[in-house]
């Protein structure tokens, strides 16, 4: 009697805990800035015409090492900010007229930074046999347009998420042998 008590206590306790035999994940882009605010404070601290690209590091956008940083050629900025070439000169920012002034001279950089953590919640088994699978995304996600000339900060633009909270699902009928028949499918298609 006390031997099967044990079994189904023990039985129990394992059923209970599998939902913290499932997978977690988390994505972080390396950078100074532990949420989206901070991100955007830091770059509406860059001053157009005035903040030189020197300063830019130690406001948290490092142009030359970062490995958050995309480099935007002068066509692509002027693609991005001035799209429409109908559009006078004079109607233009500032910043971005002096670019497309400097033409080869101007460039661009895009920062990206973000952090995500993925959980994954629900049926442990239904996980386990890839019959359903739930996935809580949670995070922020923050992207700066930071366009320089000759040294100087000409225009800075900001975009992002400031709160990620997604739910993904997936639901695969044939649970484990779900990519076998997907797999089949495509072979046959072929």
């Amino acid at each position: 009697m006390r031997y099967g008590l044990f079994i189904g206590v023990l039985a129990g306790a394992v059923l209970s805990a599998c939902t913290n035999l499932l997978p977690r994940g988390s994505t972080t882009t390396p950078g100074s800035f532990t949420d989206f605010d901070a991100a955007q404070a830091a770059v509406q601290r860059i001053v157009p015409l005035q903040t030189q690209l020197s300063e830019l590091k130690a406001m948290g956008f490092d142009p030359e090492g970062g490995a958050n940083v995309t480099l935007i050629p002068y066509p692509d900025i002027v693609a991005r900010l001035a799209p429409y070439s109908a559009l006078p000169l004079a109607a233009l920012d500032p910043g971005v007229r002096k670019c497309v002034e400097a033409q080869a001279t101007c460039r661009g950089y895009l920062f990206n930074f973000e952090l995500q953590d993925r959980r994954r919640t629900g049926s442990f088994w239904m996980d386990f046999l890839n019959i359903r699978r739930t996935t809580h995304v949670t995070g922020w996600s923050f992207q700066a347009l930071v366009v320089v000339s000759d040294g100087t900060v000409l225009f800075r633009n900001h975009a992002g998420q400031p709160q990620i909270d997604r739910v993904d699902r997936q639901r695969n009928p044939l649970g484990p042998f779900q990519p076998a028949g997907e797999a089949a499918g495509s072979i046959i298609l072929r």
